[in-house]
């Protein structure tokens, strides 16, 4: 079994403290441990950070993004490899392990554009003989805490924007499956990435406090639940830091009466039970307009559902792996039979599935509840597992109430072919990303990722341009070379055109 380690000032680095297993979870082994830093751990890696910045801030935006270019070439060279570490520690299907580490690099291609991103505005002679300009300047160090489900993708939506901005950064990733995190850290210091300009640090709480008390530390960006979201705002915030903490969803589609219910069903199939719906935008209501498209719905999907294919991740041609721990599984399972519980209809039941040859896996089938009401837990909460929940309203207006009154507002889609109906939601739905036929609205890397309500605690989504201004500072210069055959008189009023 062997030990992961952090990567501070370029170097791995043991933490002589505390530790924690990472598991397989298709055979529900333990496969690696991985140390949990300490105070003192967190602090070298600052220090190193903040030793980098002069020299790195200093360095010319497109040297910056020569490094970038460099790291997705080598990211692509190692696909194969790094999408076996993510399904070998979290589960998902090597298929989807690989589209999360290209969604990654659809980020490294923007961040690369860094000289224009961050070449500024000028404006000639805004007064006589005055000139201004707008720099955009790096904040220092900075820090991104992220999460298990997407350990490639969503570290690569904060540090290389974060870096070519010119700030150094330390990640704290998941300790459930950090393997992958740390070999793409690894392959930016390959790229030429300079020591210090980048930290990968492991731990649990106490080194998420670490990041948070540090006066060194500037911002903060955070992918996981809504509790520790919110948590990480108030505290960060309370101590000047700048913040975006993304958190928890509850994702709603929307089936018309119009809609082409067979690619509606495909698109569900997809959004409700890929990655086991371990993700903050997985679709895990479907809010059908009238009992006839509800039942038609139903029809539809219990014979798909049944049909998925589920097995060891790291199996090619698979729907499904495990849930990335046994906890994790124990959960979803408990949440299933609340929904039995509080009357909801349970229509496929995922419960009890043993694949063979992996019996200690985390294994869960997909399951699907019917006349699930806005009171149920199953609706209410989170359950980021393969359930989906089917709800009948009478109208739109109903289908777009139900989605505006829930806490969150992550994520939503309607399917329709009617422009008026999806023109109205698109206007009125109170969500941060919204589909009209596409079950997961995941921004493109050069727009910017995030909710609205609990979903998203700070004014400023992650990567894209949102991105750029959440990891720089707006400095506006106003200069003046007044000629030399000139004198003007004082003047005490304030100064204006």
């Amino acid at each position: 079994m062997s030990l992961i380690q952090h990567l501070i000032n370029g170097e791995l680095v043991n933490d002589s403290g505390r530790s924690a297993d990472v598991y397989n979870p298709s055979t529900g082994q333990v496969i690696h441990q991985v140390p949990l830093a300490s105070r003192e751990t967190i602090q070298q890696a600052i220090d190193s950070a903040k030793a980098a910045f002069p020299a790195w801030r200093n360095t010319p935006a497109a040297k910056r993004a020569q490094v970038m270019f460099r790291f997705k070439q080598l990211l692509e060279q190692n696909e194969a490899r790094i999408s076996q570490l993510i399904s070998e520690e979290h589960g998902k299907t090597l298929e989807d392990a690989a589209g999360e580490l290209k969604r990654g690099i659809e980020n490294v291609e923007y961040a690369c554009s860094a000289p224009e991103i961050l070449k500024g505005e000028y404006s000639r002679n805004v007064g006589p003989n005055i000139d201004a300009w707008s720099d955009f300047q790096p904040l220092g160090v900075v820090a991104g805490i992220t999460p298990f489900n997407f350990p490639a993708m969503v570290p690569l939506w904060m540090y290389p924007l974060a870096i070519v901005c010119g700030n150094c950064f330390i990640l704290k990733p998941s300790e459930r499956d950090p393997s992958s995190t740390l070999l793409i850290a690894q392959l930016l210091q390959e790229a030429g990435l300079p020591k210090g300009v980048l930290s990968v640090v492991h731990g649990d709480k106490g080194a998420v406090d670490a990041l948070i008390e540090a006066p060194e530390v500037k911002a903060l960006s955070f992918v996981g639940s809504t509790p520790i979201a919110e948590y990480i705002y108030s505290e960060a915030t309370k101590r000047g830091k700048r913040v975006q903490a993304l958190g928890g969803a509850k994702n709603h589609a929307v089936l018309m009466p119009d809609a082409d219910l067979d690619n509606a069903v495909s698109a569900l199939m997809g959004a409700a039970y890929g990655s086991c719906g371990e993700r903050c935008m997985a679709i895990s209501v479907a809010v059908c307009v009238g009992d006839q498209v509800a039942d038609a719905l139903i029809a539809k999907l219990v014979p798909q559902i049944k049909a998925l294919k589920i097995g060891a991740g790291t199996t090619c041609g698979l729907d499904m792996g495990p849930l990335v721990t046994g906890q994790a599984r124990d959960k979803v399972s408990g949440y299933i039979e609340d929904g039995v519980s509080s009357g909801a209809e349970l229509v496929v039941d995922g419960r009890g599935l043993s694949i063979a040859g992996n019996e200690e896996g985390f294994f869960l089938g997909g399951s699907l509840f019917d006349r699930v009401t806005p009171e149920m837990r199953i609706y209410k909460e989170e359950i980021f597992g393969p359930v989906l929940c089917v709800v009948r309203v009478s109208s739109l207006e109903a289908a777009m109430q139900l989605i505006n009154d829930h806490e969150y507002g992550n994520g939503t889609c309607i399917f329709t072919r009617d422009g008026e109906a999806a023109r109205l939601f698109c206007d009125e739905i109170e969500v941060g990303m919204v589909g009209v036929n596409v079950p997961l609205p995941v921004p493109v890397a050069y727009h910017s990722f995030g909710g609205w309500k609990r979903s998203l605690f700070g004014d400023l989504h992650a990567y894209g341009p949102d991105g750029v201004r959440f990891y720089t500072r707006r400095k506006a210069i106003t200069q003046r070379w007044p000629q030399r055959a000139s004198h003007e008189a004082s003047q005490f009023a304030f100064p204006s055109l």
